[in-house]
């Protein structure tokens, strides 16, 4: 009886949790750099965009887009199945062959089938001409640039304006190293703003994406997006067109271990590191 009450005291003295190692926690960010979507299919699950899909993929999303013969604006459904790997051409589906034509009766004067012939001839000769000179229009029509306000950026890589997305201390910078930090981290107040680090549309905002938490992509042109992870509150909506240095989001610590704002440049699918764009500081 004494050593059964030694034994309790003991274990109510206790001042350590249990061990929780083989707790599965989840993914992180990490995981989705390293290895996510690495199978040659992936189903489409609510709440997600060919964007989202390509930028956890480490695709370029025309290339994606191309794969899976999708045209802009890219809309995907919840259960599609998409082709991550492979070539464009092996995904097309073979051309039936045409049905032979019924032969045409024959005219019963050679004279009359000669000219009806010739002007055969020259129909299609006028219309294959034609054809090719509204094609040659549109190659050489000039590209008509519109306004800012609700149109598709036609910023070249030149052009764009980058700007900081956030004045807080950077606490995580980038790394090369297959599991390191593919952008910059940001610590900061819950509630500190989060700004478009360059003009855009914004081709994603929901949390659909594990370990980058409520979660914001922009489409800054044919080559670049920026992606902002872990916000508190998101002040933009998709489709929607947005400034350099306009706030889209406030900071926070979805799916994060503190309050911070997790930052990515990617090129052309590609992480980069977002300090070779940004101001020097």
């Amino acid at each position: 009886m004494l050593v059964l009450c030694t034994g309790l005291v003991a274990c109510g003295a206790r001042t350590e949790p249990a061990p929780v190692a083989s707790v599965y926690t989840g993914k992180t960010i990490y995981d989705y750099e390293r290895a996510s979507l690495a199978a040659t299919s992936y189903q489409v699950e609510p709440g997600e965009t060919l964007y989202s899909i390509a930028f956890r993929a480490n695709k370029d999303v025309r290339e994606l887009a191309k794969l899976n013969n999708i045209n802009a604006p890219y809309t995907i459904y919840p259960g599609q199945t998409l082709r991550l790997q492979g070539s464009a051409s092996s995904g097309q589906t073979a051309k039936s062959t045409p049905s032979p034509k019924p032969a045409q009766p024959v005219s019963k004067s050679p004279r009359k089938a000669a000219e009806a012939s010739v002007a055969s001839q020259q129909k299609k000769e006028y219309v294959k001409n034609n054809s090719k000179e509204l094609v040659s229009r549109k190659k050489t029509a000039p590209k008509v640039v519109v306004p800012s306000t609700g149109t598709e950026p036609t910023l070249t890589n030149e052009d764009i304006n980058w700007q900081w997305p956030s004045k807080s201390q950077i606490i995580s910078d980038f790394s090369l190293q297959q599991a390191g930090n593919k952008g910059l981290d940001f610590g900061g107040d819950r509630g500190d703003p989060v700004v478009a680090a360059a003009a855009g549309k914004v081709v994603y905002v929901g949390n659909a994406l594990r370990g980058f938490g409520r979660l914001i992509i922009l489409k800054h042109n044919d080559d670049f997006i920026t992606a902002y992870a872990h916000n508190d509150e998101l002040l933009v909506k998709e489709q929607e067109f947005v400034t350099a240095g306009q706030e889209i989001a406030r900071m926070g610590s979805s799916d994060a271990d503190r309050v911070k704002l997790h930052f990515e440049v990617r090129f052309r699918g590609k992480s980069v590191n977002p300090r070779n764009y940004l101001p020097k500081q």
